[in-house]
């Protein structure tokens, strides 16, 4: 029993290394996380306003600004996790990876700190975008209890698409093709969501995509939390993006490796 406490201790301590590296890291360049808001900001902003004046959704449904604040705020947390793997590919090129990996570091708990470090980036950003749909009128719960699941949520989902974003990484292995396969997965993941739209407005064909598509549920368990009339499925929601987050870590495990190759 001594000697499981001691490997998990180790084990954990050896993650919380990789995220202080991390924190550090995002501390000497805190304008990375300014540059990536302003595209979810922009389109709470610029495409929220525009279509709050539409009737976008059905007679006696919430307004449209409260309707998108989260699905902005999942695309957010999709967003800067999904581009996590360009530096990982910067680490390589560096040699970083290499050592590593020659490190007395468990290779898992170099994943998992990785994965930690894209939830705190999505914190932080979500934490602006939640600010804004406040100052724009977004009519949304942020009680104790919503702030603390919204919070759990950003983690888990910013987890999920940074072990994806890792995993493309050690395939692909440039930054070139990193940030090409990024910008191709992050557009049809955020349309065929949603985030923008309810899913019973869809073609079928699209229903289907969206249904499979785990941004909709990182975005239903945010519109469960914060928007007081919509029907909460935070059980399913918690249990998909829960068991897709294990088993991206634990593919990004088994390819962490490769970036080395």
């Amino acid at each position: 029993m001594k000697a499981v406490l001691f490997r998990l201790g180790r084990w954990l301590v050896h993650t919380g290394t990789i995220v202080e590296i991390e924190v550090r890291k995002l501390s000497k360049d805190p304008w990375e996380l300014v540059i990536r808001a302003i595209q979810p900001l922009l389109w709470l902003v610029v495409f929220g306003s525009a279509l709050a004046k539409v009737r976008v959704l059905p007679q006696g449904a919430v307004d449209y600004q409260t309707f998108l604040a989260p699905g902005i705020l999942a695309q957010s947390v999709t967003f800067v996790s999904i581009f996590f793997g360009i530096t990982l590919i910067w680490e390589k090129d560096q040699g970083l990876t290499q050592k590593y990996l020659a490190s007395p570091l468990a290779r898992s708990a170099l994943v998992v700190g990785k994965l930690a470090s894209a939830g705190i980036r999505a914190l932080v950003q979500g934490f602006v975008i939640l600010l804004v749909a406040d100052l724009l009128g977004a009519k949304l719960a942020l009680g104790p209890g919503s702030i603390a699941g919204v919070l759990v949520l950003v983690v888990v989902g910013a987890a999920f698409f940074a072990g994806f974003s890792l995993g493309i990484a050690a395939l692909v292995r440039t930054r070139e093709r990193m940030m090409g396969v990024g910008q191709l997965v992050t557009l049809p993941l955020f349309f065929a969501s949603n985030a923008l739209y309810p899913i019973e407005m869809m073609p079928p064909w699209l229903q289907v995509l969206a249904t499979g598509n785990p941004m909709s549920y990182l975005v239903d368990g945010f519109r469960g939390l914060l928007v007081p009339s919509h029907p909460s499925h935070l059980g399913l929601d918690a249990l998909v993006l829960g068991l897709g987050t294990l088993g991206m870590t634990v593919l990004a495990t088994w390819l962490y490796p490769r970036l080395t190759r």
